[in-house]
């Protein structure tokens, strides 16, 4: 896989049973990119490290006085340089693809997960959570995945110079290979401790993450309630945390690199000390000494690839921890169905909650928890994150279908859309049957007002088409970021149309100017609205409350207004001691009614005694 070709048709299956499985399954997946790297590493590590021979043969050329050899060796050095810098050039770029190609892996990965999921995925993962590992935590893994194969190529290379060494000089070749093997492994007893810290820096900083997202996110709320400062105090707090872990984890990483560099020079000082003994005693030439004592000076070089290997190792297994825990969140239901994809219509029916919404028919819901509407939202478009009876659509369970016809048959809008950045254009670039033109669904939605803003805050655009929307649609008011989505739900024109409180953050004018747009567009389609506000109910075809998790009443808003009293508290905000006060009203208007209806039947006796004693 190259870089221009990204991305993955499929990114696979992950082997998300823990970091370690899922960094083996992604190295797997790598592996023709590490044949690659592991090439181009060998050919440049193995020629850097053949120079200090090609210099130990051209000093014993002169010394011999031999020119042709001289000759040969200035020749084979040039190869060598040659071969040093082709192999650094493409080690780079194939090293640069596997980092690359392993971490848009994971962000295929991570993003096929979110689409899955849906809301699920915030309710069980953090969402600073869910943004570290998508950001930080992608390149960290994708580190370890690119440093495996220089690392092995490095191993290799060291390994080859030291038989080469025993070979070429065996009294100083053993010392050297005895030697660089205590220098890989003299650190290990420190990665744990490293490992420990590295893993305690990932955590705070994973919360201070989360701590900043949802303060930016509350911005608004908490300069509301004067909490600001209170927030920005407590991120203070967790920042300091994450600066003092990460000293103290750089510390441990700075005595792993002080010991890289201080072994070796050791290494080096006991070869030259011992070479210039044995070359005094004329048991090496001053050649083979030169050339041993290059070697270990060149095999500090492969040699820090075994603390790089080390540091993406740690740094890598908590971020590939969190990627795997997120990895292997699974809906309560197959995704892939177990019916052939297809769009069902006829009546939407909820068996958990007896819930009845005719075909072609505007039908308002209402539900006194909002958490439970949008539950009960959820669910009703097929597939929902919990196990629970599936939804029928013209008989036909949602939960059998695959995910893509489930979502093509019954489009939910939450209760809080998200307007992505870019233009109007862009927004509306959505799957959609045709039938609607975005104008229309735009008028249908009273954006008109919004345009205009739009087209205020871009001065380059003349088509509000082409305006900016920022991200998450934050220029805009409440108001106005409802009504696009809105607009981009009725230009989709789904088979049924299920809205969460669409229009709650808009005033009452322009909420009964949606309510008639609504209803006439959306003539002979399935719509359900969950809504509390009375605008929406009076135009809804059937109305059914929902109360406890059960559909309780349903008919026409002004029937249920006067004859259910739960539905009434819901629709007019009335309290209990409202409905309390109401009823003892009535009470005591129906007494006093009785009481003069008495009066008036004692006034008639009377008259009707005086008359029969005159006729006396």
């Amino acid at each position: 896989m190259q870089i221009q070709d990204l991305p993955y048709p499929d990114p696979g299956v992950p082997d998300a049973r823990s970091g370690p499985r899922f960094l083996w399954w992604l190295g797997r997946n790598q592996l023709g990119g590490q044949l690659k790297s592991l090439a181009w590493g060998l050919l440049h590590f193995v020629a850097v490290s053949a120079q200090p021979f090609c210099v130990g043969f051209a000093i014993e050329a002169v010394v011999d006085r031999s020119g042709t050899r001289l000759a040969l060796t200035g020749g084979v050095m040039a190869l060598c340089g040659a071969a040093t810098a082709i192999g650094d050039t493409f080690l780079h770029r194939a090293a640069v693809t596997n980092w690359i190609t392993a971490a848009a892996r994971v962000q295929q990965l991570l993003a096929r997960k979110a689409s899955q999921l849906g809301s699920a995925l915030t309710r069980r993962v953090a969402a600073g959570e869910v943004v570290a590992v998508s950001t930080g935590d992608v390149e960290k893994i994708g580190w370890l995945v690119e440093a495996v194969s220089r690392f092995t190529a490095a191993a290799l290379t060291v390994l080859l110079v030291c038989v080469g060494l025993v070979v070429y000089q065996p009294a100083l070749g053993v010392v050297v290979a005895v030697g660089l093997p205590v220098l890989a492994l003299a650190v290990l007893p420190l990665l744990p401790a490293a490992t420990r810290r590295a893993d305690v820096q990932r955590e705070k900083a994973g919360r201070a993450t989360e701590l900043a997202s949802d303060t930016v996110a509350g911005l608004r709320v908490l300069r509301g309630i004067g909490g600001e400062e209170l927030f920005l105090d407590r991120y203070r707090s967790a920042s300091q945390e994450v600066r003092h872990a990460a000293v103290r984890s750089a510390r441990m990483w700075s005595l792993i690199s002080a010991i890289q560099v201080l072994l070796p020079g050791l290494l080096l000082i006991t070869v030259v000390c011992y070479g210039v003994h044995l070359a005094h005693e004329g048991r090496i030439s001053v050649g083979e000494l030169v050339t041993v004592y290059s070697s270990v000076l060149v095999l500090a070089y492969p040699l820090r690839h075994f603390e790089e290997i080390a540091m993406a190792y740690s740094f890598s297994r908590p971020s590939a921890r969190r990627a795997a825990r997120v990895l292997s969140l699974e809906r309560a239901t197959d995704i892939g169905g177990s019916r052939a994809a297809d769009v069902p219509s006829g009546d939407l029916y909820d068996p958990a909650t007896g819930l009845l919404a005719p075909t072609a028919r505007l039908t308002a819901v209402v539900c006194g928890d909002p958490d439970a509407a949008g539950r009960l939202a959820e669910r009703l478009g097929g597939h929902p994150p919990e196990a629970s009876p599936s939804v029928l659509l013209g008989g036909v369970p949602l939960n059998e279908l695959p995910l893509d016809s489930a979502r093509t048959s019954v489009l939910v809008q939450d209760k809080d859309p998200v307007l992505l950045s870019g233009s109007l254009r862009n927004l509306l670039d959505v799957p959609a049957s045709g039938a609607v033109t975005a104008g229309t669904a735009l008028a249908a939605a009273q954006c008109g007002d919004v345009l205009d803003a739009l087209v205020q805050g871009s001065l380059d655009a003349d088509d509000p088409m082409d305006a900016r929307i920022t991200e998450r649609g934050r220029s805009l008011s409440g108001g106005q970021r409802q009504r696009l989505a809105l607009a981009r739900s009725l230009y989709t024109d789904p088979e049924v149309l299920v809205l969460d409180e669409p229009t709650s953050a808009v005033d009452s004018h322009t909420e009964a100017r949606i309510a008639d747009g609504l209803r006439e567009l959306r003539a002979g389609r399935t719509t359900v609205v969950f809504t509390s506000s009375p605008l929406l109910l009076d135009r809804a075809d059937r109305v059914v409350l929902v109360h406890e998790g059960e559909a309780v009443a349903a008919g026409v808003h002004r029937e249920l207004l006067r004859s259910e009293p739960r539905y009434r508290a819901v629709v007019t905000r009335e309290t209990d001691e409202e409905a309390a006060s109401a009823e003892a009203s009535k009470e005591e208007k129906a007494s006093l009614s009785g009481v003069s209806e008495g009066l008036e039947d004692d006034r008639l006796e009377e008259i009707e005694r005086e008359e029969i004693e005159e006729t006396a």
